[in-house]
């Protein structure tokens, strides 16, 4: 009885050696903060699925897409649909989206200021560098109110598609990951909500103003084109799109970030 009791395990350690040998590495690139938190919120229920989540953190916007075309990581988490759409026409970077995750609304801080009115005639606002950032700021600050922008001018504004500034701002185009940084130095700074909340600031009680949560800025998950049909893609989105993961960003982010499935 023993020897059949000890006969059976050993065939079920067997039947279990394919199913750990079917675990796959997946490395996805996040920028710190939320998305790279939400991530290692992923990362248990995945493991479930069979996947082991390597998060890989960058800096800036701009490395994460090269990292994922050039093969160093097989997924990223970062970037709302426009931002992508311009690195693919700008770069020819064969990446799509395969799901969306959540929405940080862009806000406005100042430490000199208490309101975008008390803001002084030719004051300095410091935006994102990069073209979807920096024009998602323009947009945020001309429904604002502040200024005025083209017709149908999409996207990807740039300050030479302000057509009417009353209070004459000075716009300060910096790294999007400066901006918390340079508060002291600008009369208000745009900022992405991932920078700011690795600044220290609180996405939700300090802006002076802030996006309101609507359009095309929902980030996404990002994988080679190459990519976007195999299994481990489709088990990396149901881990995401859990009710855990739901829970974790509510509770973590308090109305920062917002959930978007």
């Amino acid at each position: 009885m023993n020897l059949k009791k000890l006969g059976l395990a050993a065939l079920l350690s067997i039947a279990a050696l394919p199913a750990l040998a079917q675990t796959q590495t997946i490395r996805i690139g996040a920028t710190p903060g939320p998305h790279a938190q939400i991530l290692e919120a992923v990362k248990p229920i995945a493991a479930k699925k069979g996947l082991d989540l390597k998060i890989v953190e960058f800096s800036d916007y701009v490395v994460p897409n090269t990292a994922l075309a050039g093969g160093d990581i097989e997924a990223n988490s970062f970037q709302n649909q426009p931002y992508l759409d311009n690195q693919v026409a700008d770069r020819g970077f064969k990446i799509e989206s395969v799901a969306l995750t959540v929405n940080f609304p862009i806000g406005i801080y100042s430490k000199k200021h208490k309101s975008l009115d008390a803001l002084p005639n030719g004051a300095t606002i410091s935006i994102p560098n990069d073209p979807t950032n920096g024009g998602r700021a323009l947009l945020l600050l001309q429904d604002k109110g502040l200024i005025k922008l083209k017709d149908n001018v999409g996207f990807k504004p740039t300050p030479i598609d302000v057509t009417d500034n009353p209070k004459k701002i000075k716009f300060v185009e910096i790294e999007a990951a400066q901006g918390p940084r340079v508060l002291e130095d600008v009369d208000a700074s745009v900022i992405n909500t991932n920078y700011a909340t690795a600044g220290g600031l609180d996405p939700v009680k300090d802006p002076i103003a802030r996006e309101n949560p609507k359009g095309p800025y929902v980030n996404l998950i990002a994988v080679r084109s190459e990519d976007k049909d195999k299994p481990w893609v489709k088990a990396l989105v149901e881990s995401y799109h859990t009710p855990e993961v739901k829970q974790f960003i509510e509770e973590k982010f308090k109305g920062s970030v917002l959930t978007s499935w």
